[in-house]
C-alpha cells in the first residue's frame, strides 16, 4: 500500500477526530479522499504537523492525530523528545513511513535505509510506540485512539504518490473552520 491507499483506509476513521495533516501530498490527498472541518492542512510548514499537534492537545481535551512523514519527522527530530515529555493521553501521532520525501519526488530518506523512527521515538522516552505495516493502521490507530493513551504509531508502507491538485482552499479559511472546529 502507498500513503494515499493508507489514508483512504483510514478516513472512517479520522472522520470524528481533530486531525493535523502533514505538508504537501498527504494534506491534498487527505482533502481529495475526506474533507472535513476537522481537518487541519499543512501548506507550507515542513515538520511541524507533529508539534502544531501536540500543542492543540494540549490545549483542550478532544482526541488530536498528527498525521506526519518520515521525511518531515527528520526534519523536525526535536518533536520527538518534546512529546515525550509533555505527555497528552489525547494526542496521536501517526508517522506514515514511506522512506521517501514523498512531496518532492520520492528522494530516499533516512528511514527508508538505517534509521528506525520506532526506535528513535523509544529511546526519545515515547512510551507507547506501535509500528505496524499498511495494512493495519486502521486497526492500530483505532485501539490507540480506544486506549486513551498518547500513541505513536509507525506505519510502514510503500513509497509512491497519486497525481491530484493542489488544495484551493485559502489557508485562512482552514485554520478558521478547524479552530470553529476545535472550540464546539
Amino acid at each position: 500500500m502507498i500513503r494515499s491507499e493508507v489514508l483512504r483506509d483510514i478516513a472512517p476513521i479520522l472522520r470524528d477526530q481533530l486531525v493535523i495533516c502533514n505538508i504537501g501530498l498527504p494534506s491534498q490527498e487527505l482533502h481529495m479522499i475526506d474533507d472535513q472541518p476537522t481537518n487541519f492542512y499543512m501548506l507550507g510548514t515542513m515538520g511541524l504537523s507533529s508539534s502544531i499537534g501536540l500543542g492543540v492537545a494540549l490545549a483542550q481535551s478532544k482526541k488530536v492525530i498528527s498525521i506526519d512523514g518520515d521525511g518531515s519527522v527528520l526534519t523536525n527530530f526535536g518533536t520527538l523528545p518534546t512529546i515525550a515529555n509533555n505527555v497528552a493521553d489525547n494526542f496521536i501521532l501517526l508517522i506514515i513511513d514511506n522512506g521517501s520525501y514523498g512531496s518532492t519526488g520520492d528522494q530516499p530518506t533516512y528511514a527508508g535505509k538505517k534509521t528506525s523512527l520506532t526506535a528513535v521515538a523509544k529511546a526519545c522516552g515515547c512510551e507507547n510506540v506501535v509500528e505496524c505495516k499498511a495494512e493495519d493502521t486502521g486497526k492500530v490507530l483505532q485501539a490507540a485512539l480506544d486506549s486513551n493513551k498518547m500513541t505513536i504509531i509507525v506505519c510502514k508502507c510503500e513509497s509512491g504518490n497519486i497525481k491530484l491538485p493542489v488544495i484551493t482552499k485559502d489557508p485562512v479559511v482552514i485554520r478558521d473552520r478547524f479552530m470553529t472546529a476545535v472550540q464546539s
